[in-house]
């Protein structure tokens, strides 16, 4: 492939990242409107899972793994689909804009770096800076938007626990046995993550009737299992392999930015001052920490996508293990 088409493609396929992964928060938020939130995720995933599995499957890709690795990408799919973007549709449904949690969620590299100073890996000055600036962004977004009428305190609560999590996810994820092909493992911690979230859902009360449900819903459903799992999970690991990491890691401040006009233009969801501050003050201290954390030394402690649902959160989808 010659330089030319190369740079046509990573730029088709971050497009599709910055794009898709930032529209999830925008379709849960229509999806939660209706669906049960656990349920409603937990069968996006499943469903997810199944298309890809069955994708790997017509290309010859063997999907067998031992039960260590099928426990390591269970584990993952409790803190990633579950915990990670489980949480998330929680959050929107209890209020949360798609704009607002998509600039919470973008604090998963910050997570991240805390977690590593936790467990004695010290970081440089400018990633403490990095974090302290996206925790004060964090604070003035929530505390702030309050006298907007835009943040409910419990919903933005359970949108930073999920971020946590989706974090922790990330940085444990290099010191589990896993299956070796990322797109195996998406397969494995996707059902498993689903059936999970399923499962919880039920003990929590919910509840499908999928006959009352209108037609935008079951398109925001589709769109997330087919474009927010399937393709954008697909152009993301592309990207890991094809392009410098520090390119692909710009996903993280451009989903919520992405998210915020998505929810603007869309929903009509207000872009108040704590947005704004708050927002530039995340996106900022992201950027901080993914410029001085991309060398090599520290890849596989850039964050994943902000899913979510990973799912994909991104909410999007899974991380590939390769991170």
């Amino acid at each position: 492939m010659d330089t030319r088409a190369k740079v046509g493609l990573v730029a088709a396929a971050l497009l599709v990242v910055y794009v898709v992964w930032g529209s999830t928060y925008l379709a849960i938020r229509v999806v939660v409107e209706e669906m049960p939130p656990l349920v409603g995720m937990g069968g996006r995933f499943v469903a997810a899972g199944l298309l890809l599995g069955a994708l790997l499957k017509l290309r010859g890709v063997d999907l067998r793994v031992t039960r260590a690795q099928l426990a390591g990408a269970a584990l993952l799919g409790l803190l990633l689909p579950l915990l990670g973007n489980g949480f998330v549709a929680i959050g929107e449904d209890l209020g949360v804009t798609s704009g607002v949690a998509a600039l919470l969620v973008a604090a998963v590299p910050l997570f991240v770096t805390f977690y590593r100073f936790l467990a004695g890996d010290w970081p440089s000055p400018w990633s403490v800076l990095g974090v302290v600036l996206g925790f004060a962004g964090l604070a003035w977004l929530v505390l702030g938007g309050r006298d907007q009428g835009d943040v409910p305190l419990a919903g933005a609560a359970i949108v930073i626990a999920a971020s946590s999590f989706w974090a922790f996810g990330s940085w444990v994820q290099p010191r589990l046995t896993l299956p070796e092909n990322a797109f195996v493992l998406a397969v494995h911690e996707m059902w498993t993550g689903g059936v999970m979230m399923i499962a919880l859902g039920l003990l929590r009360g919910e509840r499908l009737d999928p006959t009352t449900y209108g037609g935008e819903t079951w398109l925001a459903w589709s769109y997330l299992v087919v474009f927010g799992s399937a393709l954008a999970f697909s152009a993301y690991v592309w990207l890991l392999a094809n392009a410098p990491i520090g390119l692909v890691a710009t996903y993280a401040y451009v989903n919520p930015v992405v998210a915020v006009l998505l929810g603007w233009l869309i929903l009509s969801e207000q872009i108040t001052s704590a947005v704004v501050v708050g927002g530039l003050v995340i996106v900022m201290a992201v950027a901080i920490v993914i410029t001085v954390e991309r060398a090599p030394k520290r890849r596989k402690d850039v964050g994943p996508p902000a899913v979510p649902e990973a799912a994909g959160a991104t909410a999007g989808g899974p991380p590939a293990r390769s991170r």
